[in-house]
């Protein structure tokens, strides 16, 4: 839990720069680099982790792969490693867009359905969670056959059940009693 506080401090910390710098844009496209990079490459969040190697020599290696990024990111990097804060690079940068996302008044909304939703439920539950919220709704869909029919929607801190799964295990409960 200590790590996810810390990276949300040097997110927002690099969000207030970038927003003060103007540079908002490319350093959003730096930070989705990284995540891309940790997500194909497993050996690179092994690599960020060690022990055994020297910080110096992660850094020259960090600027080797993100050389092209904009100098505010590449010192902002520079600072994470000589705090010894490395591991924390990939965290740091989905925190980042998460809280650029806020700034922007997006708010991530996942819908998971037993099935591929048709065009007309989606807009009718997009339309239903609009009009609940403020800001700009962006969905992402999964599917989930376990849930057998129905969906769950998934808001930040809040998830609203409407799956059928949920209701046949309420039903359960309640028989037990």
């Amino acid at each position: 839990m200590k790590s996810t506080k810390a990276a949300g401090r040097y997110a927002k910390a690099l969000l207030e720069l970038a927003l003060d710098q103007q540079k908002i844009e490319v350093i959003e496209n730096n930070m989705q680099q990284i995540i891309t990079v940790a997500n194909e490459a497993h050996d690179f969040q092994v690599f960020l982790s060690s022990p055994l190697i020297k910080v110096d020599k992660k850094l020259e290696i960090i600027k080797s792969i993100f050389g092209n990024f904009d100098a505010l990111s590449i010192s902002f990097l520079e600072m994470i490693a000589t705090n010894r804060r490395e591991v924390l690079i990939t965290e740091i940068a989905s925190s980042f867009l998460t809280q650029l996302k806020e700034h922007r008044g997006i708010v991530p909304v996942t819908i998971i359905s037993a099935k591929t939703l048709d065009a007309q439920t989606k807009n009718e539950i997009t339309s239903k969670i609009s009009a609940s919220i403020k800001g700009t709704i962006e969905i992402t869909e999964n599917v989930d056959e376990s849930l057998i029919g129905g969906f769950i929607v998934r808001m930040g801190d809040h998830q609203i059940d409407a799956s059928v799964s949920n209701q046949l295990n309420r039903l359960k409960q309640e028989l037990v009693k």
